[in-house]
């Protein structure tokens, strides 16, 4: 897969924007990612290097990192702190925003490299921030659309899928047991008028599940979209509120229960 800042560097001159464009571009896009809290709020969850249980880890976007409720429940549940590599912006690899989610897990890696248990999310700003700006991939289908995703969209999803599979691949090959893989719910019509994303979340969660069923490492797959609703997201459309936080730890905790 061609990282996104690549596909930006091709993207941006034919359309005739110059370097400052992109920048102001990726500022807008940093506070759309985190909840127009702006740029300052990429550092909304801070990193925890060192916990009660050092051999779980989470890594991944805003979905865990913007509140860090996720997170906060899970450990409730737990009785025990975790590591915390979540930052919100983040894409799976590359981006223009945050540290990418394999670079959070290669900076978890140096911290400490025995790691048992990871639980993530990933993907989904690979294809939400592409579609924020200018929808490049065609992955916005309107009411009159329906079933019909592009075939651009399909094909760049599945360039992400490679990503996902070679990262669990990689987790398998350095000696992680579990990974508990979190996907995505569909977005709301909220402040960035995402409800047109409904079939590539289907069709991206369908790979990410795909990713997880096919790479060597012991993968679980949670799928969101039955249990979370409009009105567990906040109002730009994307970020869980504390009810849907709560609702995807509920959805994560039987399945981390058993590796602690």
């Amino acid at each position: 897969m061609k990282l996104l800042t690549v596909h930006f560097r091709h993207l941006l001159p034919s359309l005739g924007l110059k370097s400052v464009a992109k920048s102001s571009v990726a500022l807008l896009l940093a506070a759309a990612m985190t909840g127009c809290g702006g740029v300052g709020s990429l550092a909304s969850n801070p990193r925890v290097s060192d916990a009660d249980n050092d051999q779980v880890v989470t890594i991944g976007d805003s979905i865990f990192a913007l509140s860090g409720d996720l997170q906060d429940f899970l450990e409730d549940y737990a009785g025990e702190t975790f590591r915390r590599y979540t930052l919100s912006g983040a894409e799976l690899t590359g981006g223009v925003i945050a540290t990418s989610i394999a670079d959070q897990y290669e900076i978890a890696r140096s911290d400490n490299s025995d790691i048992e248990t990871i639980v993530m999310d990933g993907g989904g700003n690979d294809i939400l921030i592409p579609a924020i700006m200018l929808d490049p991939y065609d992955c916005k289908t309107q009411w009159y659309e329906f079933g019909k995703l592009s075939s651009t969209c399909k094909n760049y999803i599945n360039d992400i899928y490679i990503d996902g599979v070679n990262l669990l691949n990689d987790m398998h090959a350095d000696g992680v047991s579990n990974v508990i893989y979190l996907g995505y719910y569909h977005t709301k019509n909220g402040l960035f008028l995402l409800d047109s994303m409904e079939e590539a979340v289907d069709y991206g969660d369908a790979k990410l599940a795909q990713a997880c069923s096919y790479s060597a490492v012991n993968c679980e797959f949670v799928d969101p979209r039955s249990s979370i609703n409009d009105g567990d997201i906040i109002f730009d459309g994307i970020h869980p509120n504390t009810g849907g936080s709560k609702k995807l730890a509920d959805l994560v905790w039987p399945k981390l229960q058993p590796l602690l």
